[in-house]
């Protein structure tokens, strides 16, 4: 992916795309040079589990509490949710395929037992 797509996306200048990616670089989640950048397998899989719990945050949102989403409020709690708790979400609203936006939710190691 190209710098320029990724600060398009993001609504940010590029600087601060390259300053992240350097960092992320560094952890070894993202392979990143001047051409463009691209997930590790364990930036993927990070990337997935937070995929998953925003989702599932969206469903309990909108399903379950009946309140508006709130997409700031996600993106502050889904870095913060463990496995445990992940799965013990996904068990209680009964193993959702897809998310109100109609996205499918990455399965968890709940879901295979269900």
């Amino acid at each position: 992916v190209k710098i320029s797509t990724i600060a398009k996306m993001l609504n940010v200048r590029q600087p601060s795309v390259v300053q992240m990616l350097k960092k992320l670089n560094v952890k070894n989640l993202v392979n990143y040079n001047k051409a463009g950048v691209k997930l590790t397998e364990d930036g993927e899989r990070i990337g997935a589990s937070m995929m998953r719990n925003s989702r599932l945050l969206e469903v309990l949102m909108d399903s379950a509490l009946k309140v508006e989403i709130d997409e700031e409020m996600v993106c502050g709690i889904e870095h913060h949710m463990n496995k445990q708790f992940t799965d013990a979400l996904c068990v209680m609203l009964k193993h959702p395929r897809k998310c109100p936006h109609d996205h499918e939710i990455p399965m968890g190691e709940c879901c295979k037992s269900a």
